[in-house]
């Protein structure tokens, strides 16, 4: 479960550590035709590659909430919660999946539900609170993933897209925190680090 989140993420920030996207990936997924700009084939790639990781997230995040739904552990108003968090990441993978296709790019294809459900070890979630705790483990993962990248832009507006990302990300995190009870943190500047 952590094993492949944590994988997934590490490759995501060291990948975008090394490279990054350019104003015409980012352009192009923030809906913003004009700032698409000729860029090198190699250059596209690289972004494709790196757009392809984050993608591969929002489609682990999609169907963890579609286990955690399906699970018969969620209680309404929590259940409403989740599948609304849900319909938020399928927003974040169509905004991927349309610019990596716009890039010339191939979209990561997601994986069956069995095979999240493995990776995820759905067989321990026994309880709802079980569920949150995964639920928010992901959602402070993809935070501080999305974080992570903003330093490396050039172009603020590329920090922007990345940042409203994490925005996304760190009010599903503190929603399913408090629905699990859990105090918020008590010190400043507690994410992305």
């Amino acid at each position: 479960m952590q094993a492949t989140a944590t994988t997934a993420r590490r490759l995501f920030l060291s990948r975008s550590g090394q490279m990054t996207l350019s104003a015409s990936a980012i352009g192009l997924l923030a809906g913003c035709g004009g700032m698409a700009k000729a860029q090198s084939s190699e250059a596209m790639g690289a972004d494709v590659g790196i757009l392809n990781v984050a993608l591969g997230l929002e489609h682990e995040a999609i169907n963890a909430y579609q286990l955690g739904a399906g699970s018969g552990l969620l209680q309404k108003p929590v259940l409403d919660i989740a599948v609304q968090f849900q319909s938020h990441h399928k927003a974040h993978r169509d905004a991927l999946v349309a610019t990596i296709r716009q890039m010339g790019g191939q979209p990561v294809a997601e994986k069956s539900l069995d095979d999240y459900a493995r990776a995820l070890n759905a067989g321990t979630l026994k309880s709802q609170a079980d569920v949150l705790s995964l639920a928010a483990k992901l959602e402070l993962g993809a935070t501080n993933a999305y974080l992570g990248v903003i330093p490396a832009f050039k172009d603020h507006k590329l920090g922007q897209v990345a940042a409203r990302l994490a925005a996304d990300e760190t009010m599903h995190w503190t929603v399913l925190s408090q629905a699990l009870g859990r105090a918020l943190p008590t010190s400043a500047l507690s994410f992305g680090a």
